[in-house]
């Protein structure tokens, strides 16, 4: 079954699209890759996207809009894919499309998540029938509904002897633990976001800039810049990174608000831009490894890394020196661009979707017992296929 995985991250910058051949069921499962392309979003309406973000902002008709605008984005993304990987829509049975993430609240009396990118705009303009809304079935099992790569990490990478933490940077840092299959049955993973990973970064960058640059590009400011122990303590002593998992994060804690104060207390501090970039940088590196000492039941064996993240590298090589001596490498080496991971993610969450498969792992994400995840609308090809 050839099938396309959507996703945009909390960063916002686009959308990775990924044609992923599958073929079996757990636990031999084949995959391959057949394309990836990354669709950025124009500059205007990643403002516009980054601003809906910020409650204040955010209003009823604004979301309103953006969800038919964002699906319309992410119908193009899976288009583009498909012409990449050589295939005409006909022979693309699925789409799973994660869909931008605008809010997400896992905690309190009403557990929620809210991701737009109208899965109908999708169907309709692609003909394909298309699974979205992944995550909101967890969240109502009792589950965090993140991270739900975690699924997906233990089904592709386990290695039969040796413990691999799977860590992804996007706009959040997210870890999976995975034990050596061949530990025994009470050797579970687990998976949670370890705190900021680009995002912080990105904004400071864009602060430094007057707007002009949407990241640090190579780590360029960042490698001028020094670290501000002081700042740097300040940031680690954040409440979030000592909670014990299941716990997720995202822009509700780190986003607008905690970067604009970020920024005011390094202008009280008397911090260059670049010193500010600097330790930022290094907050994600270090917020990383405590996560590690403080969380993971044990270091793992080697660090495979993937995300937007993972093309920065003075945050790869300050977080090889943080993590030393355990290697860290690329998903790459194990056949998986990095920038890809997360859409080809959930291209196979969508697959075990439409076979009736549960997706999530609630060692994970706290759930209560595994589900079956996303809604199905259908395409054109549905009446011809007859369904999952």
């Amino acid at each position: 079954m050839n099938v396309v995985g959507l996703m945009s991250g909390t960063s916002a910058d686009g959308v990775d699209a990924v044609v992923v051949q599958i073929e079996g069921a757990p636990p031999a499962l084949r995959w391959r890759l057949r394309a990836h392309v990354h669709t950025p979003y124009e500059p205007a309406f990643r403002r516009e996207v980054l601003a809906a973000m910020v409650p204040e902002q955010g209003t009823v008709d604004r979301l309103c809009r953006l969800n038919v605008e964002l699906g319309l984005a992410f119908a193009r993304a899976a288009q583009r894919a498909i012409a990449a990987a050589g295939l005409r829509p006909e022979e693309v049975e699925l789409i799973g499309s994660h869909g931008q993430t605008f809010w997400h609240a896992p905690a309190g009396p009403y557990p929620s998540t809210l991701q737009l990118g109208e899965a109908a705009v999708i169907a309709e303009e692609t003909g394909i029938t298309t699974v979205s809304n992944l995550r909101a079935r967890d969240c109502a099992a009792g589950g965090q509904g993140a991270p739900l790569v975690a699924y997906v990490d233990w089904l592709l990478f386990s290695h039969p002897t040796q413990a691999r933490a799977l860590q992804n940077i996007g706009g959040i840092a997210n870890v999976t633990f995975l034990p050596a299959r061949d530990a025994g049955s009470a050797a579970a993973p687990l998976a949670f976001d370890t705190g900021p990973g680009n995002m912080l970064i990105d904004d400071a960058a864009r602060r430094a800039t007057d707007g002009h640059a949407p990241c640090d590009r190579n780590g360029a400011m960042a490698a001028r810049g020094h670290i501000h122990e002081g700042l740097l303590a300040e940031l680690l002593a954040h409440p979030y990174l000592h909670r014990p998992p299941p716990k997720t994060t995202g822009r509700e804690e780190f986003g607008t608000d905690f970067s604009a104060r970020v920024w005011e207390r390094a202008r009280a501090l008397g911090l260059a831009p670049e010193d500010l970039i600097a330790t930022v940088t290094a907050f994600t590196a270090r917020s990383i490894a405590l996560a590690y000492r403080e969380h993971l039941p044990a270091m793992p064996a080697e660090v495979i890394l993937s995300g937007g993240g993972v093309r920065n590298p003075v945050l790869v090589h300050w977080l090889q020196q943080e993590l030393a001596p355990v290697p860290v490498r690329l998903s790459d080496d194990l056949g998986l661009p990095a920038e890809a991971k997360e859409a080809a993610a959930f291209a196979i969450l969508a697959y075990e979707t439409w076979h009736g498969r549960p997706g999530n792992l609630p060692e994970a994400t706290g759930a209560r017992h595994p589900v079956v995840l996303g809604q199905i609308t259908p395409g054109r090809s549905w009446p011809r296929r007859g369904g999952p």
